[in-house]
């Protein structure tokens, strides 16, 4: 149930037909596992935690540092050598304190996924990093939870919704391999633009919310795409891999 307060708080959601009051309690009853606390995951956790996510899970290793901060706008100097986790799970609560915002400080890999990931309803995964992607992923099909997989570069984002447990369904080994050592996307190699993290968290955020409540066409199995240096959107189909190790069956 709802209280009062809540209900005010979330009333310019719930008047929307497509969602109502039945999407925001689904919602509250939503448990989302946050990978990543940085450019994607900072955006994602305040629009996450405002929306009315009732469990939100921050799973993050590392620590804030001063080069974060152009991009990372849940945290301040103040923060500077305190792990992201606990920072943008402070930050969370104070956006809304009906959220149960929990920090796990901890680097997620093959050996903790299972146990890091149990219980959730729904991962969002913004990370830097092939082999702990590749993690989530296994423990997202093993599990039958839904992936929403967001990744950006210096001018270009891109969002997927992942089931790969689905026989018409891919995972995200089938979009690009299950190779840990791939080499990935560094910002502080390749730059980004400050508020292009903000566009692809919040949009990531929106979806993730879609995918939990059911309004509108998911992105299962599609991949959003998006270039900002010349202002082109576009989504392209994944087929599901039958040759996959992951979730061929």
């Amino acid at each position: 149930m709802l209280s009062d307060a809540e209900l005010d708080r979330y009333a310019r959601q719930i008047i929307v037909p497509q969602f109502g009051g039945a999407g925001q309690a689904k919602l509250k009853d939503a448990h989302v596992a946050l990978i990543g606390a940085g450019g994607i995951g900072c955006p994602a956790a305040a629009y996450l935690a405002a929306a009315g996510v009732g469990r939100l899970t921050i799973i993050d290793h590392d620590r804030v540092e001063l080069s974060n901060l152009h991009r990372q706008p849940l945290f301040t100097n103040a923060d500077i050598g305190a792990p992201k986790a606990e920072c943008a799970a402070r930050a969370a609560r104070r956006i809304n304190p009906h959220v149960e915002a929990v920090p796990m400080v901890e680097r997620l890999g093959a050996d903790n996924a299972d146990a890091l990931l149990a219980g959730a309803s729904l991962i969002l995964d913004g990370c830097d990093n092939f082999a702990t992607r590749l993690a989530v992923n296994r423990t997202a099909v093993a599990r039958h939870i839904p992936l929403l997989s967001a990744a950006i570069g210096a001018f270009d984002g891109q969002v997927a919704l992942y089931e790969g447990w689905r026989a018409d369904s891919p995972c995200y080994a089938c979009l690009v391999g299950d190779d840990p050592d791939r080499p990935g996307i560094n910002c502080a190699e390749q730059g980004v633009m400050g508020a292009l993290p903000g566009m692809i968290g919040t949009m990531a955020a929106l979806e993730a919310v879609r995918a939990l409540t059911g309004w509108g066409r998911p992105l299962t199995g599609r991949l959003a795409i998006v270039d900002m240096l010349d202002r082109r959107w576009r989504e392209v189909a994944v087929a599901k891999d039958p040759d996959c190790p992951t979730c061929r069956g």
